[in-house]
């Protein structure tokens, strides 16, 4: 941990924290359907639905959350948002009518989506660009490493009733947003202190996000690779059914994600700072199409346990350097819109990927779904090369040095020394 955690500020640190606390408690997303099955005796038709109001929620709440990132501010988006979240989860647990239940998981599943891209928004403010591959390796470290600690804890805690998984997620959020509000400053730059183009895009709101054409290729780009990592959720565990596997085999299976992730992640984002996003990312494309493309093969453990470490050395190298890629995309002002625009992506890919999956498995069977997923991965692997290695140099929203800086200041300007002239004031790198 030492040393692909040094050098980082301590705004970054204790958000961190914060994340790790929230996800070591995030119970309800992943046993919700089960709740609602075999504790509340509803159909599986209806815990369905349940469940994608819940993903529904985030999509708008994604956007929405980064518009007032920009607009109200950074720190006190993420405190409303991380309370509403709290609140409504605690309620959820507590709720016995369908429609109640199908309301407080939509607003529950919106309100704790908007703080995921205030939360990016706020690591690409304070840390350098330099350093923000390795920033994002740490972030999505640590919601691995909660989100396995919480899935392997939620059997024992549900043994007492499936009540307390609402509310150990309710305490854990208000944990972590008492965290936040004593130690996270405001990182939201001061319109003053920044350029007539971000102060342009400032006032155009979503058209400047929409029309920016390498940003959406790159969120396109994403999206693809999203619907195929949704596979082990989606695709895997029906497709190792239906050759016969039992789903203690699958758990095993799917659990050398978290390992590798958990073992891997931390100094393999040490070594990917620095080298080119555009090779790695078409790489991590190839890996991620041809590890679930493995699966065709496959008809016993053996197998598919080669295929998921084959497609999560791809996710390990793609989830870092793709929000680093989509920070670099991101001017001053709007970077919580354009956050907000690729988070509500990956809502919606988390929607569609299952769907997609009991279409293509039930109509032409696995094996074709496991050709789709490759064809997509080797897609993204050509749009990357395009996006990136055809014309690299196609970043328009060069990081200014006062990205990192956070306020309120707490260094004084500098005087000039008496002995000069009176000179205009500049902002410094170190500053």
């Amino acid at each position: 941990m030492r040393q692909p955690a040094s050098g980082l500020p301590r705004p970054f640190w204790w958000l961190w924290t914060s994340i790790l606390i929230s996800r070591l408690g995030s119970f309800v997303a992943p046993f919700l359907v089960l709740y609602l099955t075999a504790e509340r005796g509803y159909t599986a038709s209806f815990a369905g639905l349940v469940a994608a109001l819940f993903g529904a929620g985030g999509a708008v709440a994604s956007v929405v959350g980064g518009m007032l990132a920009d607009r109200v501010g950074r720190r006190t988006t993420l405190l409303v948002a991380q309370v509403a979240a709290a609140g409504l989860t605690a309620a959820l647990g507590f709720a016995d009518r369908p429609l109640l239940i199908a309301v407080l998981a939509c607003t529950a599943g919106a309100a704790s989506t908007a703080s995921r891209p205030v939360m990016q928004t706020i690591m690409a403010d304070v840390v350098p660009p330099a350093e923000r591959v390795r920033a994002f390796s740490l972030y999505y470290w640590a919601v691995n490493v909660g989100f396995g600690f919480a899935a392997a804890s939620a059997g024992f805690i549900s043994s007492y009733g499936y009540r307390w998984l609402f509310l150990i997620e309710a305490a854990a959020t208000l944990l972590s947003t008492l965290l936040i509000a004593v130690r996270l400053p405001e990182t939201m730059t001061d319109p003053a202190e920044t350029d007539g183009e971000d102060g342009h895009e400032k006032s155009a709101g979503f058209r400047t996000v929409l029309r920016d054409r390498p940003f959406l290729a790159a969120v396109g780009l994403s999206f693809l690779l999203i619907m195929v990592f949704q596979q082990a959720a989606a695709g895997l565990p029906v497709a190792m059914d239906r050759d016969g596997l039992t789903a203690a085999q699958y758990g095993l299976v799917i659990s050398l994600n978290g390992i590798l992730i958990v073992a891997l992640q931390l100094p393999l984002g040490r070594r990917l700072e620095g080298s080119n996003p555009g090779r790695l990312l078409v790489l991590a494309a190839l890996l991620c199409g041809g590890g679930f493309g493995l699966n065709a093969l496959a008809g016993g453990v053996a197998v598919y346990a080669i295929a998921v470490l084959v497609w999560t050395l791809g996710e390990i190298v793609h989830s870092p350097l793709n929000m680093g890629l989509i920070a670099r995309f991101s001017p001053n002002t709007a970077r919580g819109r354009y956050q907000g625009i690729h988070a509500s992506s990956w809502a919606i890919a988390a929607m569609a990927a299952p769907l997609c999956a009991g279409i293509v498995i039930d109509r032409f069977g696995p094996d074709t779904l496991w050709a789709a997923c490759t064809v997509l991965g080797v897609s993204a692997a050509v749009g990357y090369w395009a996006l990136l290695l055809r014309k690299p140099d196609r970043h328009r929203h060069t990081p200014h040095p006062t990205n990192a800086t956070v306020r309120p200041r707490r260094h004084p300007p500098r005087s000039t020394p008496p002995h000069n002239p009176p000179t205009p004031r500049t902002t410094s790198p170190e500053e």
